[in-house]
């Protein structure tokens, strides 16, 4: 017979006393001598008696309830290790784990994180694909017997929802915690109070806050919810911020200061405490005793003063006009950009002669790369701004997905419009690994079409978490196309989302003969915005064969190949002769070109403008 029914449920518990709930698992488990570049959740089925020694040692410190090592046990986290496939077996054996830690003398909670992929419009995923997956974590939890679920550190409101929705059926009580700044406000800016009555209408049998910051920041942040809230509130902060001593992290408040946070939190009337990322069980001790016989007040009876942000209601306004550029010219008459990377190091003198030399030549433009092939160079933004200062040229922007998270993406994006760049070109980015730099990490928050549709919504007067912004941004947004990819059918639907994601021109890679790009447009059809041929000289054959067999996205058609072959010592003077055939047979097709200089060799860059006539 199930002792499940001996044990008493959440809702009784919190009705009832003040429910203490376990630390944090991850610090903990790094405590231990595991790193964090371990998937914690797998050591469920490969070290379950360090998860086991963990959650007993909760148990004896007076936790009430144990959560489940299985925070970022989703397909979405766990495909990040390549265990997408375990979904079922790491999560059921965690409920196993922490029901043996924790007998008859505490709860299990299936801990739920987030999915570690944003949603649209944000990211990417789409919302059913979202609940699909927390539906699966929660269906394997439910199945391994645990008491209830907990969908905890969650950065944005709407993910919440959606979560809450997907896993509310499955029989068991559902709890909501979700993640606050500094500045009392989701990482996309829900407020206390916002999240506390939308949750409330929901399904949950308690709502509350975890991680992020510390107890003060939490406290701030109960004062403002548990007015709100119509539910139970469980509060669960971090032992303060991170320090990193002798190479390890660090978390500095003490259990006694965690103690104190008990208290005070009790006194707004919050009905569970627990503790997030660096408490231990000797905090978990602590805040045992600090609520020691304490009775919750019923939800919705603690008195505070509603704080509410005053906003004025905007429309938002029209793209402002500004002075014709690059954009403009397309479809008027052929411009022309030419790329330049941005320098190694810091020493730029050069490379403004090399823009000014190109204007010369009839360039309309400069386009800069974002550190391509994931080779560290200077600021791409910076770079623009020096060159449009020194050499009097128009900038195109590269913004690439692969070094920022989302929140720096923005800033980045808001600090080169405030340089006076106007023209981006959003793209995903190559990774890490082509580089070689494998200490460094892969971001990749956004893919070009996310990222695109980031700065429309910039553009537009909103920001990522949809807030107004103080003024709409007026950047003009280039995509990429590649009409020489090996799965054509697919660039052609990834350019149909860009389009509707907002951008207003495309770049295409490099092509050699009118013959791929007349093709890529006839099955594309009608294109509703201006497209420039990508060229890039070839310098002899072995440069050829490396752009068609090392790099990418990257494709020369044998008979090019042959012909740089049979061009031999005189290499170079037939790339640019098929850079200039190359351009003048795709005028009819496109607006614009986009010229790339190989090697940042300036004078071959200079040579086919001179040869189809840019001046």
């Amino acid at each position: 017979m199930s002792t499940q029914t001996t044990r008493p449920t959440i809702a009784s518990l919190l009705a009832r006393q003040v429910v203490v709930f376990d630390g944090g698992m991850g610090t903990t488990l790094y405590g231990h001598g595991i790193p964090y570049s371990q998937c914690f959740d797998e050591l469920n089925l490969v070290r379950p008696e360090v998860v086991l020694e963990i959650h007993a040692g909760y148990v004896e410190a007076g936790a009430q309830v144990l959560e489940t090592n299985t925070f970022g046990a989703n397909r979405y986290r766990l495909a990040e290790h390549n265990l997408d496939q375990q979904v079922v077996a790491i999560n059921q054996a965690g409920a196993r784990l922490a029901r043996q830690a924790a007998g008859d003398r505490a709860l299990v909670a299936g801990s739920i994180g987030p999915l570690g992929k944003h949603l649209i419009p944000i990211g990417n995923l789409e919302p059913s694909d979202a609940a699909l997956a927390y539906r699966e974590q929660a269906q394997a939890l439910v199945a391994a017997g645990v008491d209830f679920l907990i969908l905890e550190t969650i950065t944005h409101l709407e993910e919440m929802v959606v979560a809450v929705r997907a896993v509310s059926d499955l029989g068991v009580p559902v709890i909501a915690l979700m993640t606050f700044t500094e500045e009392a406000k989701s990482l996309v800016g829900n407020k206390p109070e916002e999240v506390a009555e939308t949750l409330s209408n929901l399904n949950v049998a308690a709502l509350g806050a975890n991680c992020s910051v510390g107890p003060q920041g939490i406290l701030e942040v109960l004062e403002r919810m548990v007015p709100h809230a119509r539910v139970p509130v469980v509060a669960m902060p971090n032992a303060g911020l991170p320090s990193l001593v002798n190479g390890r992290y660090i978390y500095l408040s003490s259990p006694e200061y965690m103690g104190d946070f008990a208290r005070k939190a009790v006194n707004l009337g919050v009905a569970a405490v627990g503790g997030c990322c660096g408490t231990t069980a000797d905090h978990v001790r602590a805040l045992a005793q600090a609520v020691k016989s304490s009775k919750p007040k019923p939800p919705g009876t603690a008195i505070a003063v509603e704080v509410r942000e005053s906003h004025t209601p905007v429309s938002t306004p029209a793209l402002p006009s500004r002075a014709p550029g690059f954009f403009e010219m397309l479809g008027k008459r052929f411009a022309i950009s030419v790329e330049i990377d941005p320098p190694r190091g810091i020493q730029v003198e050069r490379y403004v002669k090399s823009a000014i030399y190109m204007k010369s030549k009839g360039a309309d433009a400069i386009n800069v790369a974002d550190s391509p092939l994931a080779r560290p160079r200077m600021s791409p933004s910076a770079f623009c701004h020096i060159l449009q200062r020194d050499a009097g040229v128009e900038t195109i922007l590269h913004v690439s997905c692969r070094d920022r998270n989302l929140l720096a993406t923005q800033s980045e994006l808001m600090g080169a419009h405030a340089l006076g760049i106007r023209n981006v070109i959003a793209v995903t980015g190559d990774p890490v690994q082509v580089g070689g730099y494998l200490k460094a990490s892969d971001v990749f928050d956004l893919d070009s079409v996310s990222l695109t549709r980031l700065i429309t919504t910039l553009n537009e007067g909103i920001d990522f978490s949809g807030k107004p912004t103080d003024e709409p941004t007026q950047f003009r947004i280039c995509v990429a196309a590649n009409p020489t990819a090996v799965d054509v059918n697919a660039e052609i639907e990834k350019l149909r989302r860009k389009l509707d994601a907002g951008a207003h021109f495309i770049f295409t890679q490099p092509v050699y003969g009118a013959r791929d790009l007349e093709s890529f447009l006839k099955r594309f059809g009608r294109l509703p915005i201006p497209i420039c041929v990508g060229i890039l000289p070839l310098r002899n054959a072995r440069h050829a064969e490396f752009l068609h067999n090392e790099i990418p996205g990257m494709a020369v058609p044998e008979d090019i190949r042959k012909r740089m072959h049979a061009a031999g010592e005189h290499g170079q003077e037939e790339g640019l002769t098929i850079a200039i055939e190359t351009l003048l047979a795709c005028r009819p097709f496109c607006q614009g070109a986009y010229l790339m200089p190989p090697f940042n060799r300036f004078e071959m860059a200079g040579q086919v403008l001179d040869g189809v006539g840019a001046r």
